[in-house]
């Protein structure tokens, strides 16, 4: 037979709290332990909250470079549209400036050509005035005729004007009238006729003549030299 003390409930009951009051305190006691190594008590909260500010300002800074960012790329944009936009007006204003020289050679021409509408001290009552002629690079010779009548409200002169070009070919006189030169005319104050000659091979063209025909008679003529 065996024999067993027989502990009362109460005193089984306070050991057993006992023994949790240790264990609780053993893990508080572990608990402060861990939090003293880990320094989260002693300025660990102002630490996070300095942290957190610093993120947030450097979030701000990030935002203000997003948006000076932004700003300069506008600008950017904005003067490579104001450096096309003037690539093209200078372009434009070349384009201009070339057609206006090309008018004013045009002009200077046309006033050299009608200055010789000034009236002169010739009693002719028609004349060949500003024949000119000037050889070109196909071989042809471009000329100009200006005919004017010295009277003041003359009657309108009826005609046809005749050009005729001389010179040599291997070496010898040759002459020819340019073919559908001897057009109609018609002339009240003045007119100006333009055309051009083609010369035959081998021809040295040397003088041009311009002859103002009304009918068969000779009203005007006129004789220049290459």
């Amino acid at each position: 037979m065996s024999v067993r003390s027989a502990l009362p409930w109460p005193v089984r009951w306070a050991i057993v709290a006992l023994v949790f009051g240790f264990c609780a305190a053993i893990g508080l006691w572990a608990f402060e332990f861990g939090r003293d190594i880990a320094g989260l008590e002693n300025g660990s909260q102002a630490e996070l909250l300095q942290l957190r500010a610093q993120a947030q300002t450097m979030k701000t800074e990030l935002d203000e470079a997003k948006e000076q960012r932004i700003q300069a790329q506008s600008i950017a944009n904005t003067a490579g549209a104001l450096v096309a936009a003037e690539k093209a007006s200078t372009e434009r204003i070349a384009t201009q400036v070339k057609q206006l020289e090309e008018d004013n050679r045009r002009l200077r021409d046309d006033l050299g050509f009608f200055e010789k509408l000034i009236p002169t001290a010739s009693t002719d009552p028609v004349a060949i005035r500003g024949l000119q002629a000037e050889s070109l690079d196909n071989g042809k010779i471009r000329w100009q005729v200006l005919v004017i009548q010295n009277k003041k409200n003359a009657p309108e002169l009826v005609g046809s004007l005749e050009v005729s070009f001389s010179g040599t070919l291997n070496g010898k006189p040759w002459n020819s009238t340019q073919p559908g030169a001897s057009a109609a005319l018609k002339v009240s104050q003045y007119g100006r006729l333009e055309g051009t000659f083609e010369v035959p091979a081998q021809v040295l063209v040397k003088g041009v003549t311009a002859r103002v025909l009304e009918g068969t008679v000779v009203r005007a003529t006129h004789s220049i030299k290459l």
